[in-house]
């Protein structure tokens, strides 16, 4: 394992020893970001993790991913089905949004993305469940990418106790998920958040990894204007999903 790898693994042993937690739960996605993680978490504490599948109407081939990359590190797994539990929560909040007193201004906005973003909320919360019951803490798979333009759920998959791989940019975590023996399945797989059937992270953003990893890395200058234009604006947008909740005057 690389020197970073071996980095990662021992600053996660050390958090959970801090906390008194006795090891790690994770959604595993079928993805790179949460094959590396589960891996990472495997090596700091071995005998003590516990992935999980959480489906909320998302495609069987990331389930699938997901199963080989438990089979390729022999990570214990359970799943949970939220397709019941999404169904009946958006039920209930699309009928309190249209039952809106007149006094309340209602937006014209798409529902797909308040809808969309309760998916990982409750993934989070059955997360956070099973953590509790076993005294474990919850990790999450965002890395340095995500982090930079905010592209993650706020209280859904940015509610975690531990980013072990937020340092890193999405190229690093490939190079590392190829050290630590990931499937080139799942290496070499399009991101996807899974909000949506066919839903991309770079067709989502408007831009592709590596041009936001130039902008990190080398500057606005680096990419063309208009796209650095769009991730300062998403940068500054998303301000508030990377800080505590403000405090108002005493």
């Amino acid at each position: 394992m690389s020197d970073r790898g071996e980095r990662i693994a021992r600053w996660l042993r050390e958090r959970a020893d801090d906390a008194g937690a006795r090891g790690f739960v994770f959604g595993l996605s079928g993805g790179i970001d949460s094959a590396v993680v589960a891996r990472l978490c495997q090596l700091a504490k071995p005998q003590r993790v516990l992935g999980v599948l959480l489906p909320c109407y998302s495609h069987s081939q990331d389930e699938e991913d997901a199963r080989l990359v438990a089979s390729t590190f022999s990570i214990p797994l359970v799943r949970v089905d939220l397709d019941s539990t999404f169904d009946a929560l958006t039920e209930a909040l699309q009928t309190a949004v249209k039952g809106l007193p007149t006094q309340v201004e209602s937006l014209d906005i798409k529902q797909q993305m308040p809808e969309a973003n309760v998916k990982p909320r409750l993934r989070m919360s059955a997360l956070y469940f099973i953590a509790n019951s076993l005294n474990y803490l919850v990790v999450g798979t965002g890395n340095r990418s995500e982090l930079t333009l905010g592209y993650f759920t706020k209280y859904g998959d940015g509610g975690v106790d531990l980013l072990p791989i937020g340092g890193l940019l999405k190229s690093e975590v490939r190079a590392l998920g190829r050290e630590l023996g990931v499937p080139d399945r799942v290496i070499d797989k399009p991101p996807t958040a899974g909000l949506w059937v066919g839903q991309t992270d770079e067709a989502e953003m408007g831009f592709s990894y590596d041009t936001l990893e130039a902008y990190v890395t080398k500057g606005p200058s680096a990419v063309d204007k208009a796209v650095a234009e769009r991730i300062e604006r998403l940068r500054k947008v998303s301000d508030h999903k990377r800080a505590l909740p403000p405090v108002g005057p005493v």
